[in-house]
């Protein structure tokens, strides 16, 4: 049934690949949320925290796994293996589509893969990657709708049929954009840097008072318009750049601008860094924010990165994959696993003694390193090694075996002793 499905749809997409452009609109009962996120990638902090999150993804391979005997073991032969690591579609590499579903996933709330499936193979031929703003998801019926040119997809297809990654949740079906909830903070961020580009536009435009404490010649409503001109006058000089002006006759200038340390705005700039990061789960020291570090607290803040903000989005992917990709009955038999192994060995000192400490308690063969680090295989390398330190519970708790008398002659000596 599942075969005659995938048939159907094949030609059902290839003749909706042909059709005209038609602009997509969400149907009563659906949903399409996106937000603008060009603007907010502007603030160095949200840029930051989007990239090392996109960038810790796409750096690790994609490993599709086949049970054999007990353990699974990579099949590099799939074609799935080809598309996840290397090309998933014609226009962009592997690198390149990972960083794009993270970005989706954070900036949108959603991201929608489709895989296009071969006719005559039956196999995923490639992964197109849909823009979130051209699908049109309907919540009440469980279809999408996309109208990605782009990406050559057109059409409408069940819930089966789309690998839809998401972000936070309210109703599990459709993801909102962190940006959403962040947005007073970013409004904070932009509306200082906005604050601090005005007020440093030419060295910095001096704020003041236009007043006159002598009389002035004619009624008070002349001498307020007279003031106000001067005031606009003086405004329009000093934006364009000049530093000394002349005031006509016996108007006062009062300068009221801050100091070039207030116009900074640090305090502000310091407390939108940290609530950023509060909200993509970064650390701030990945940021570059200035606050103290060390070695302990900067591998507490890799570790913290690992398990509570990098680990769950690998997990959320690896299985939306296994989910969409494999058959339920194959569910066991097949695993999606990022390869987080380049994660903990940071640099080269902590790599050699992790790896010495897996050669050690019998996990790795010399071997089986040398080619991770594509060294040729050496002689007696495949030989499990353990530490001689180490023995069983029942050898520990056996008794010592009394040494059996040699039957031996003893030696003498030139004294005739033994």
């Amino acid at each position: 049934m599942r075969l005659l499905d995938d048939i159907r749809n094949f030609f059902r997409r290839s003749k909706a690949v042909e059709e005209e452009p038609v602009a997509s609109a969400p149907r009563t009962g659906s949903v399409n949320i996106f937000a603008p996120a060009g603007m907010d990638l502007s603030i160095a902090t949200v840029y930051r925290c989007v990239n090392i999150l996109a960038d810790s993804v796409a750096n690790l391979p994609v490993q599709y796994m086949r049970l054999k005997g007990d353990i699974f073991a990579e099949d590099k032969s799939s074609r799935l293996h080809y598309l996840l690591n290397v090309q998933p579609c014609p226009y962009m590499s592997a690198v390149d589509f990972w960083r794009l579903v993270v970005q989706h996933l954070l900036l949108n709330g959603n991201a929608y893969i489709v895989p296009i499936y071969d006719f005559v193979t039956m196999e995923v031929a490639r992964l197109a990657l849909a823009e979130p703003t051209a699908v049109a998801h309907d919540t009440t019926n469980d279809t999408y709708t996309i109208r990605d040119f782009n990406a050559g997809i057109s059409g409408t297809y069940r819930e089966d049929e789309i690998i839809h990654i998401k972000n936070f949740s309210r109703d599990g079906k459709t993801g909102l954009s962190t940006l959403g909830f962040a947005r007073t903070t970013l409004d904070i961020t932009s509306t200082g840097d906005n604050e601090t580009l005005n007020r440093f536009a030419n060295g910095g435009n001096v704020r003041g008072i236009v007043s006159n404490d002598t009389s002035v010649r004619g009624f008070g409503e002349y001498q307020d318009k007279e003031l106000e001109k001067t005031a606009v006058d003086l405004d329009d000089r000093f934006r364009s750049g000049e530093r000394i002006v002349s005031l006509p006759g016996q108007v006062q200038f009062s300068p009221i601008s801050l100091s070039s340390t207030d116009m900074q705005f640090l305090e502000t700039r310091k407390f939108s860094v940290r609530e950023i990061c509060r909200f993509f789960g970064v650390h701030p020291s990945f940021v570059f924010d200035d606050t103290s570090n060390n070695y302990k607290s900067a591998e507490m803040a890799n570790v913290a990165f690992l398990s509570t903000t990098l680990n769950p989005m690998l997990r959320k992917i690896e299985v939306e994959l296994l989910r969409k990709l494999v058959a339920p009955t194959l569910c066991c038999k097949r695993v999606f696993q990022f390869d987080r192994r380049g994660l903990y060995a940071c640099d080269l000192d902590s790599r050699v003694k992790y790896q010495t400490a897996t050669i050690a308690a019998g996990i790795y063969t010399v071997n089986e390193w040398r080619r991770e680090e594509n060294k040729p295989a050496v002689e007696g390398g495949d030989t499990v090694l353990v530490s001689a330190n180490l023995k069983g519970i029942k050898e520990a708790s056996a008794p010592v075996a009394e040494p059996e008398p040699s039957s031996e002659p003893k030696e003498q000596n030139k004294d005739g002793e033994e």
